[in-house]
């Protein structure tokens, strides 16, 4: 569905993306994360045509991003980052607007804003003025307006920046749900969400591309840091030192509680300091409280792809 080769774009004195090569396939969820500044806005506006790229190729759907401009984005219902709506018109007045705008005939103009305000749960709001609108429900006027021409590729640029909680959860149940029919490729801070919704993940920092695998495959091969904590009644000044000499700890933070100090370590995945931990305790007659293993999450993985160099 969507094929991209080489692509670079610079700016002057500046290199945003750098040979990025990669694809997605038909009915394929995939995540596109990335720091701020990563370069994946960068990367989905060259995808919709909104940016050309100083050098490389974008096929969707077969089609060329900019040599067969309008055939590709016939497949394709963008939502950029920041949703532009014109707030002085009404929901179903505006769908119409942009649905006549991407083609749709007018025989069948009507029934599809009536599809898409059904599917973003926007009956009720359908005469509202956009200003009106909570964020949460202008968000969901963006996805409809995405899906008004019944693109089989949706590409979603943060399309939960800004909610809160329960606006999240609506904006990602009606993606999942979007998604049974569609090739999604969604941008996102939100890494618990990538472990739930996405088939594939590709991780991008500095204009290149880190990873790009299945989130249980990143989780399982790459050397990502796993976390023990452990609680010590009136530590030493030396615990800290001590702790972060330990083979396979990256580093170590400390808090205080009640009584002591909670230390946590970050590790690799494939390291087990605990029985060195638990025999440092007994040796220097450390007063032990508690200690914890966690198994290394998506945070951790995206933490060690993006950090540094």
């Amino acid at each position: 569905m969507i094929q991209v080769e080489q692509l670079t774009k610079r700016y002057a004195g500046f290199t945003a993306i750098k040979d990025l090569s990669f694809e997605v396939r038909k009915g394929e969820i995939v995540g596109f994360l990335g720091p701020n500044g990563a370069g994946k806005s960068t990367t989905m506006r060259i995808l919709t045509g909104y940016m050309p790229p100083t050098s490389g190729r974008v096929s969707i759907a077969g089609f060329d991003i900019f040599e067969q401009s309008v055939e590709a984005r016939r497949h394709i219902g963008y939502l950029p980052e920041s949703t532009p709506l014109y707030h002085d018109m009404r929901v179903n007045e505006y769908l119409r607007y942009r649905a006549a705008l991407k083609g749709v005939e007018s025989a069948n103009i009507r029934e599809r804003v009536g599809d898409v305000l059904e599917m973003c749960s926007l009956q009720e709001k359908e005469r509202a003025l956009i200003a009106t609108l909570s964020k949460g429900q202008r968000q969901r006027v963006g996805l409809a307006d995405a899906l008004v021409h019944d693109p089989d590729l949706l590409i979603l640029d943060e399309p939960t920046i800004g909610l809160d909680p329960n606006q999240i959860r609506q904006v990602r149940e009606l993606i999942k749900n979007l998604a049974h029919r569609r090739t999604v490729l969604i941008s996102t801070h939100i890494l618990p969400e990538v472990e739930m919704m996405c088939s594939r993940v590709i991780v991008i920092h500095k204009g290149r591309i880190r990873a790009a695998d299945t989130a249980e495959n990143l989780l399982r091969n790459h050397r990502a840091a796993g976390a023990i904590s452990l609680e010590l009644l009136n530590p030493p000044d030396s615990v800290r030192e001590a702790l972060t000499k330990l083979s396979g700890v990256k580093d170590v933070t400390e808090e205080p509680t009640e009584n002591g100090k909670r230390f946590h370590l970050r590790t690799d995945a494939d390291a087990h300091p605990a029985e060195d931990i638990l025999r440092m305790a007994w040796e220097k007659h450390w007063a032990l409280v508690e200690l914890n293993r966690r198994k290394p999450t998506m945070e951790d993985v995206f933490v060690d792809l993006t950090q540094g160099e």
